[in-house]
């Protein structure tokens, strides 16, 4: 994956993806970090046993969405290519909304 750096302002940076991928959203967040730039996560990873309501679901997508909406561009982290409903619907906010969309594994692009 080839990063964008932030150079001498930071950059602000969603990243994207299923909560299945914790670890390798860590790793990003970790990398985007380091590189100079502010970087917007998921906070709660239901797949990988976080517990939330239905509600919370909701409420959480939508900001979510609003991440993106703060973002200079968007990083997808999508190991193996995978890409589901929810991310499916990120990177179309993000592609409506006029953000450079990056992805961690280039074949699902």
């Amino acid at each position: 994956m080839t990063i964008p750096t932030a150079e001498q302002t930071p950059h602000v940076v969603t990243i994207c993806g299923s909560t299945r991928f914790r670890d390798q959203i860590a790793a990003a967040n970790c990398e985007l970090t380091l590189a100079g730039n502010i970087v917007l996560a998921p906070g709660v990873f239901a797949h990988a046993g976080d517990a939330m309501t239905e509600a919370d679901k909701q409420r959480l997508d939508a900001l979510h969405l609003t991440k993106i909406d703060l973002a200079c561009w968007v990083l997808i982290v999508n190991p193996g290519g995978y890409i589901g409903e929810s991310t499916r619907r990120e990177i179309d906010h993000a592609h409506h909304t006029g953000k450079p969309v990056h992805y961690l594994h280039e074949a699902a692009a």
